[in-house]
Parts: structure tokens; sequence; C-alpha cells
């Protein structure tokens, strides 16, 4: 069994401001390796010679801004992303979760996969804008900006064509709660202990493991997306897909018929090196933005310590406590007012 804990002395707002900050910096800092990833999966000539010569060729060809192409819509994708993923969730878990607040693995990494499509479906024209920004060449752009490529994706293919591949997010979600089950069933025996026994360091090591494993299961039908995604006619040649297909189950077909099955997982090592870093730096960036909170909350003595303020009861919630502190305060100035009183 699997509790869901989250940390109630932070509010909503502040819980979804430090997952979007984290996020949005992870995002940022790793971007140079999404950029190699995507243009591997769609198959542009840059990947073709292998995954450290795609770097020197973006570079060349379009210098260090070819590397953050896109980052804007990934970036843009998170707020409306995590406020759907986390209120779809909730919702789910809520409904399986027993008298005490418990509820199994497999029932929360499957609410956690239905909750992802959810949050996909929502954002997913972004998602579209973010593959045809880092196909094309940013110094010969046929898009400009994140609203004019969705303005003209739909002035010129419709409104389908900003949905395009999207069934494949949610036929990858099987595979990814999978390998996200396979792995969380198995910790114990990695570790030889209980997971509430676990340290930062293993939860971090176990997360970073779980999305490789379930990524690498969910990834040719991320790559097949992709393809969908970027394939244009108003884009030189065709957005650069290395091959040509009519419709999803062409495109697998084509793609094993004239690329080989290993082509589905084109950029792995660009995605696999990227799980690290970014996962750091999400849970880096987000302890460092929760620890502000707390700071601002009055939990803790400083925003650079985690050594808890004295005389706060930390059960208590962020209202709770500022309720207490107000009712403390309006005491103690009625107990001031009646000695004062008094004297005279």
């Amino acid at each position: 069994m699997a509790s869901v804990k989250k940390d109630d002395r932070l509010t909503r707002s502040q819980s979804f401001m430090c997952v979007g900050f984290a996020g949005f910096f992870s995002k940022t800092a790793t971007s140079p390796l999404e950029v190699v990833k995507i243009k591997s999966q769609v198959g542009t000539f840059h990947c073709k010679s292998g995954f450290w010569q795609s770097f020197l060729l973006i570079y060349q060809n379009e210098g260090l801004r070819g590397f953050w192409k896109g980052n804007l819509a990934s970036c843009l994708r998170l707020f409306p992303y995590t406020a759907v993923h986390l209120t779809t969730y909730r919702k789910i878990v809520h409904l399986h979760m027993d008298e005490v607040g418990f509820i199994s693995q497999w029932r929360a990494i499957l609410a956690g996969g239905l909750a992802g499509v959810a949050a996909a479906l929502t954002t997913y024209p972004l998602e579209v804008a973010e593959t045809r920004l880092i196909v094309q060449n940013c110094r010969q752009p046929t898009y400009i900006g994140v609203a004019h490529t969705l303005s003209k994706i739909y002035r010129s293919e419709g409104l389908l064509a900003l949905y395009r591949g999207f069934s494949l997010t949610f036929l990858g979600a099987f595979p990814f709660s999978i390998g996200c089950y396979a792995v969380y069933m198995n910790l114990d025996k990695l570790w030889q202990e209980p997971p509430f026994r676990f340290t930062p360091l293993q939860n971090f090591i176990n997360g970073c493991l779980t999305a490789a494993v379930a990524q690498t299961l969910s990834y040719p039908f991320e790559t097949v997306k992709r393809k969908m995604q970027a394939q244009s006619a108003r884009l030189p040649h065709l957005g650069g897909v290395d091959v040509h297909f009519s419709g999803m189950i062409d495109c697998f077909i084509q793609v094993v018929k004239n690329k080989g099955v290993l082509s589905l997982w084109n950029g792995l090592t660009a995605n696999t090196i990227k799980i690290i870093p970014y996962f750091g730096l999400l849970f880096t960036c987000f302890e460092m933005c929760k620890q502000v909170c707390l700071y601002r909350n009055g939990y803790i003595v400083s925003p650079l310590s985690y050594r808890l303020a004295p005389g706060v009861d930390q059960s208590l919630g962020p209202y709770e406590l500022e309720e207490a502190k107000r009712y403390l305060k309006n005491r103690n100035f009625g107990s001031g007012e009646s000695s004062f009183g008094n004297r005279w």
C-alpha cells in the first residue's frame, strides 16, 4: 500500500507555484537535450551522424539559439498541465482511497496516467507548436513565436492539426504506467528495505529509474507522435520527417519498413541522459521554492535552514497558523491595554 503524501503547510497556490517554477527552470536547463531528442525522433538531417555530432550540426546551422527553440512553448505548457494534472489526480485518487487515506500503488499509478492524459489533452496544441518550432531552422523560420505558430497551423491546416497524434499520448500511457508499476513493485527488493525507510537520495534514484524504464517502454509511441506533429506540407522537406506516411498505423509501418524497428527509439540516448539533470534540478528547485514558502508561512526560521520555528505547531495549515497568530496577537494586545489602564 502507498499513501498520497503532500505538505499541508503549503497553500494550494504555493504548491502550484513551486511545481511550476521547478519545472520551468529544469526544462530550460535541459532544453538542448530535448531539442536533440525531438530532432532524432522526427529524423531531421542533424541527427543522422550520431548523438554528439547532432550538437555540432545544430550549432553550425542555427547557433546557440537553436538549442532553446520551442522552450517557451514547453514552459508555457507547465502551468495549465500541472493545474489540470493535480486536480484530476486528486479527484481520481480520492475516489479510490480507503477510509484511512491509503491507495494501492497500482491504482495510484493508473490515476497518474489518466490525469496525465487529461492534462495532455488540455495542452496538446502547445506540444505541437513546440515540435514545429524545434524542427524548423530558426535562421529561416516558418513560424515566429508560439502564438504565431498556433495561429498559422490553425489557419492553414485546421483545428485537427493542433491535435494530430494525440491518440498516441493515450496509447503510450499504458506501457508508461506498466513501467512505473514494475519499478515500484520491486523497489523494496532493490534496496532490501521497506519504502517508508527510503532516504531522499534513494527516492531520487527511484524517480530517475522509474522515469527511465517507463519512458523507454512508451518511447515508440512518442516517436511516431512527434513525426505526426512535425509533418506538414507548409514546412520545407515536409518538416524534415525521414519517412512519408498517411496516418498513425502507416507511420509505424513505414518507420519499421524503411528504418528498422530500433529507429522507433531514436533519441533515447538524449532522453535518458536528460533524466538525471532534469529530475535533479526539478527536486532541488522545488525544495528551494518550498523552503521560501515555509519561511513566509512561519514554519521555519530561515529559507536556508530546515530548522523548525520554535513554538509553532507544524500540524496546522497555513491559514490555521495565521489565525492562531492573529488570536495570540490580539490577546496580548488586550492584556497590554488592561495592564496599562490598571496603572492609571
